[in-house]
């Protein structure tokens, strides 16, 4: 027979689980503050445990998912100037998903932000606000968090992203009126403002069709049908076209670069000549300079 006390340290216990398996991220974080000089590391430390703890304790969808569903991501702050509490540096941001029927997981961002500003003072906690900007931190935090749901949910359903892009969206328009860099329209090809951007712009969204059509129809299908996979990964190229047409400079033509160029070259591998010179018709055209690896799709060669 069960105490009371058993009972109870089931209860939450289960609870406990429940809560656990609420989250979205699986997030590893690390601070990497050794470019900076005569600082103690407790600081530091203490920073890197809070915002583990932000971003991985906290529920910011409906979805149901369980624990083996948790989206991978890594966050990896360089900090290169301290004057406490200011901090200032880069962040090194990735994601990735499974691969259905498969061990192999694909990457689904890759991207660096090269303007990281934010005050910090040892022990502060780090503040959730759903309508208030808080601190440049934890807009920072909650952006990228929102931002990879989205692309993560794009790759599942078709644009199943949409209402965490619009989440990350009112962290943009808050965090602008705060005067903070990195948010600011037209400031940076490259910040935070142009990086949803690349998501959301009418002229750029096809982004979102292709991370559907290149995962979903493409990748998902390649353990039962490695040629139907390959070829709606082919297919979805088009979408990558469409973007560089209507915007050259868009970052997420990098993001796709950075993610995707490496997996593009191994998957056409086994591909037909016909094939591989469809694909390198499109990649070619969006990445001029790559031409290594455009000679490696060409050639169905991977070294």
């Amino acid at each position: 027979m069960m105490t009371a006390h058993t009972v109870t340290a089931l209860f939450f216990l289960l609870l406990t689980a429940s809560y656990i398996e609420a989250q979205e991220l699986n997030c590893r974080v690390t601070v990497d503050r050794s470019q900076v000089q005569g600082t103690g590391v407790a600081v530091f430390a203490t920073l890197e445990d809070a915002i583990s703890d932000y971003l991985n304790t906290r529920k910011r969808t409906d979805a149901s998912i369980s624990t083996n569903e948790r989206i991978d991501c890594t966050f990896f702050f360089t900090i290169t100037g301290y004057e406490p509490p200011e901090m200032s540096g880069t962040l090194q941001i990735q994601s990735s998903r499974p691969v259905y029927n498969s061990v192999y997981t694909t990457t689904l961002i890759n991207f660096k932000d090269n303007k990281i500003n934010f005050e910090y003072n040892e022990g502060d906690p780090l503040v959730f606000s759903e309508n208030t900007f808080e601190g440049n931190l934890t807009s920072i935090l909650d952006f990228y968090a929102y931002l990879i749901i989205a692309i993560d949910f794009d790759s599942f359903s078709p644009r199943g992203g949409e209402p965490y892009y619009k989440k990350a969206q009112d962290i943009v328009y808050r965090a602008q009126s705060s005067g903070e860099s990195g948010w600011r329209a037209f400031e940076d090809t490259r910040n935070r403002s142009a990086l949803l951007s690349a998501y959301t712009d009418t002229h750029s969204s096809a982004l979102r069709d292709l991370l559907y059509e290149y995962h979903r129809n493409g990748l998902d299908l390649m353990a039962l049908s490695p040629d139907k996979g390959r070829h709606a990964i082919t297919s979805s190229l088009i979408h990558l076209q469409k973007v560089h047409e209507a915007h050259p400079v868009s970052v997420g033509l990098e993001i796709f670069r950075d993610a995707k160029l490496d997996e593009l070259v191994n998957l056409y591998t086994r591909a037909g000549q016909e094939e591989r010179n469809k694909a390198v018709g499109v990649l070619e055209k969006v990445y001029p300079s790559e031409t290594q690896r455009m000679a490696m799709i060409k050639q169905g060669v991977n070294k």
